[in-house]
């Protein structure tokens, strides 16, 4: 196996967190406008922001735009992609997806109509419509973008930046899956599962909302699962010890991936939470494996603000908050 220093530098110079870095400087242009008015709850640094409407009736509004890499590769992927991350941003803050629109920026007609194909195709799995959006018909670029709305109760939403010393940290992945074949950094477990098995598993995180089980979440995005759990530990200024060898990972021997690989692997359907105690964790264990997610506790939340993994006897550091930034944005 690596050693887990270079294991741990390897994870941190991963161009799928290192990209998150500009965020920084946006957001500091930005300021406060994301609670200019009186609607907001939450914005940066959120999978997706929350927005008050009336009672108890959230709203939770989302946008992600498709890495270039992965486009390029495969865009009917990339069409069918722009919808599984804007469900998975919805279902990471414990809600409900209602709609989505997306912009399409290329002049090439092949390119578009397999973007228009992979969105068509996401939309009939995950069950949720694409209502609208706009189209650049020529650009020098090829671009798709997607946002999305959801609904979920004020006291159900599963902040991002909620984490704390003394919390359990655990990941949940569906494994049963591939590497997809034009785009090694994907692991594909969904379109092989039916439409109520992908509820089912999304409806995972809204039980755990709901039952309060989580202090904090994210959905595993392209920074991977450490960089996710790094994000997530940022925004909560906290820090965390995780046992490398106990995040969800499919049989080696049925698929040949590496530890690092698979670390820097978009799971699909991935989350990673916080819990107040084990108890709590092995609820949302049953939640999530009761829908066909495996999952685990993994580590716990310290007040050191440094990310550090751990395999057996050894210990490295992944990040150092005191000093350091994924995308700067902290609660």
């Amino acid at each position: 196996m690596q050693d887990l220093k270079s294991l741990a530098d390897e994870l941190k110079n991963f161009e799928g967190v290192t990209r998150k870095r500009a965020i920084s400087d946006l957001v500091e242009w930005l300021g406060n406008s994301d609670f200019v008015g009186n609607h907001t709850l939450a914005g940066f640094g959120e999978d997706a922001a929350v927005l008050r409407i009336d009672g108890d009736n959230i709203i939770l509004l989302a946008v992600d735009g498709i890495w270039g890499k992965l486009l390029n590769a495969d865009p009917w992927w990339a069409g069918y992609c722009a919808v599984l991350v804007n469900v998975d941003d919805i279902a990471a803050m414990g809600g409900t997806p209602l709609a989505m629109v997306n912009l399409t920026s290329t002049q090439d007609k092949n390119i578009c109509v397999e973007l228009g194909k992979g969105m068509q195709d996401g939309v009939t799995k995950f069950g949720v419509p694409m209502v609208g959006g706009h189209l650049h018909p020529d650009t020098s670029y090829a671009a798709l973008d997607v946002a999305i709305v959801g609904t979920v109760k004020k006291d159900a939403v599963i902040y991002s930046s909620g984490a704390k010393p003394g919390d359990k940290v655990l990941a949940a992945i569906d494994i049963d899956g591939r590497i997809y074949p034009s785009y090694n950094l994907a692991w594909d477990n969904t379109t092989k599962r039916t439409q109520a098995e992908i509820k089912k598993q999304l409806d995972s995180m809204l039980q755990i909302g709901e039952k309060k089980l989580a202090t904090a979440g994210k959905d595993i995005s392209n920074p991977g699962v450490l960089g996710t759990l790094g994000m997530l530990l940022e925004s909560s200024g906290a820090g965390a010890t995780v046992d490398v060898d106990n995040i969800p990972r499919p049989d080696e021997e049925k698929v040949p991936i590496s530890l690092a690989h698979w670390l820097k692997t978009y799971p699909g359907t991935g989350f990673v939470l916080t819990v107040e105690t084990e108890d709590k964790g092995e609820e949302c264990i049953r939640i999530f494996e009761s829908a066909g997610v495996t999952a685990a506790i993994v580590g716990d939340v310290d007040a050191s603000k440094k990310l550090r993994i751990r395999s057996g006897a050894e210990t490295a550091t992944m990040f150092d908050f005191n000093k350091e930034i994924i995308t700067g944005i902290t609660r």
